[in-house]
């Protein structure tokens, strides 16, 4: 009997409390510190990044709320344009973040693990 209201309280804690998403919000911000404004979006919006890197210049950083954001990843022969999506709360706070970076991550960990492998056998 004393496990009910342990149930009820647990199954209260997981109910949605109906709070909408909030992302960052900016418009063509050359820096990402500018890009903090927290906004409410609508029930069906995800949040939005976008930047245009100009190679060796700058980047252009835009973020918001979008109902129908799709990722994209565009190279240029003067730099490259990224879109990126994510639906948890102010989960687009950094700007750096591309599908082309990350690879180049992932590679530099596995030639590390390997290089340390190799080098435990002999």
């Amino acid at each position: 009997m004393k496990a009910l209201p342990v149930l009820l309280l647990g199954a209260l804690l997981c109910l949605d409390s109906g709070s909408s998403l909030q992302c960052y919000s900016c418009s063509s911000q050359l820096s990402n510190s500018k890009c903090m404004t927290k906004k409410d979006c609508g029930e069906k919006d995800t949040c939005r990044t976008e930047v245009i890197r100009i190679v060796g210049l700058f980047s252009i950083i835009s973020k918001g709320c979008d109902s129908s954001c799709e990722a994209t990843y565009q190279d240029f022969n003067v730099g490259n344009r990224n879109i990126s999506c994510c639906s948890s709360d102010l989960c687009n706070i950094n700007a750096a973040g591309s599908v082309r970076s990350s690879y180049g991550l992932a590679g530099g960990v596995a030639a590390g693990v390997l290089w340390t492998v190799l080098n435990s056998k002999f």
